[in-house]
């Protein structure tokens, strides 16, 4: 309790509400409690998205290193076939008899490399784009799930 004099020099008692510690150390308690919760549950968001993330780049390397051993196979393949038939022109150059029959081998060799050439660079294209949609697929996912979900909350 506390006194407050008037100018006129009479005396004005003003109380004050007690100071209960118990309250404060209750309000106190509540306001940790409340701060741990929310950082227990961020934590398992986080630690949820870690491992999303995680799963997510695990099947990316996962495609890509199965893309990569696809798109090996198939230059590969391409430089046996194009090998084989250099080895094949060569022979049947051996047997050449005359000028012409040689420009004819000739030409037809080349418009045979060149039909092949192109079809080789379809099937890559067709590969290479296989494969950036494969590599993407995870990631695509993962990111429309997390949209989903910021737009859920």
């Amino acid at each position: 309790m506390a006194t407050k004099t008037k100018i006129d020099g009479s005396a004005e008692t003003i109380e004050f509400a007690a100071f209960d510690a118990s309250k404060a150390t209750d309000q106190v308690r509540a306001f940790a409690e409340k701060g741990l919760e929310q950082s227990q549950e961020t934590y398992a968001k986080v630690k949820a998205n870690v491992e999303e993330a995680q799963k997510v780049m695990e099947e990316s390397v996962e495609t890509i290193r199965d893309a990569s051993a696809e798109m090996t196979r198939k230059t590969i393949a391409a430089l046996r076939a194009n090998a084989e038939a250099g080895f094949s022109h060569i022979e049947a150059l051996f047997a050449v008899k005359t000028l012409s029959e040689f420009v004819e081998l000739q030409t037809a060799f080349g418009r045979k490399q060149t039909e092949a050439a192109v079809e080789q660079a379809k099937e890559f294209q067709v590969a290479a784009t296989k494969v950036a949609e494969d590599v993407s697929k995870p990631a695509k996912v993962a990111f429309e799930k997390a949209m989903k979900e910021l737009k859920v909350a």
